[in-house]
Parts: C-alpha cells; sequence; structure tokens
C-alpha cells in the first residue's frame, strides 16, 4: 500500500486531475471536502467495491488518514491502485467544499 504527505497530495491534485475516495461518513463529507472526490464510506466500502476499477489510481482521505489508511490495505489486498493520504482532509491546504 502506497502513502503519500498532505503537501505532496496537494502539490499533485494542481497538476492532475485525481481520483479522490473520501472514506468519511456522509454527514463528514458535507460538511466539507476536499473538491473533485467522492463519498465512499468506510462502513460500506466493502458494499461499494464493484463501482471501482482496478486500472484507476486512487487517493483516500479521510479526517485525520486512520480510516483512509484501513480502507487503503483493504482494498490494497483486494489488487486496487489507492494510495492512503496521510493527515486527511484536516491537513488540507485548499479551499474545502461544503
Amino acid at each position: 500500500m502506497k502513502t503519500i504527505s498532505s503537501d505532496e497530495f496537494y502539490q499533485k491534485t494542481k497538476q492532475s486531475n485525481l481520483t479522490i475516495i473520501d472514506v468519511r461518513e456522509k454527514n463528514e463529507f458535507v460538511n466539507g471536502h476536499i473538491p473533485n472526490s467522492i463519498n465512499l464510506p468506510l462502513t460500506t466500502l466493502a458494499f461499494n467495491t464493484k463501482s471501482l476499477s482496478k486500472d484507476t489510481e486512487y487517493y483516500l482521505v479521510c479526517a485525520s488518514g486512520s480510516r483512509s489508511n484501513m480502507a487503503a490495505s483493504a482494498l490494497s489486498k483486494l489488487g486496487y491502485n489507492v494510495t492512503n493520504v496521510m493527515g486527511g482532509v484536516s491537513t488540507w491546504k485548499g479551499a474545502l467544499i461544503r
């Protein structure tokens, strides 16, 4: 499983269009999320893997990096190309979408 620092992730989002999965619960997501991210809560992720492609690179975020680390570990074991963003949304340097 790969990891990336919040700073590296922020710079990467400025250079290319990334596929970002926010694994926080829906109420957390609507209160502020990284632009262009999609919400697939960790609690329902096991039921949503069919909507994911193993050919796509995914960047996983949560509030601090803990839940996204669990999700990245599980998805990586299933053969998905995932990178955990350390620090999560709490360390995001840009504006959040509300």
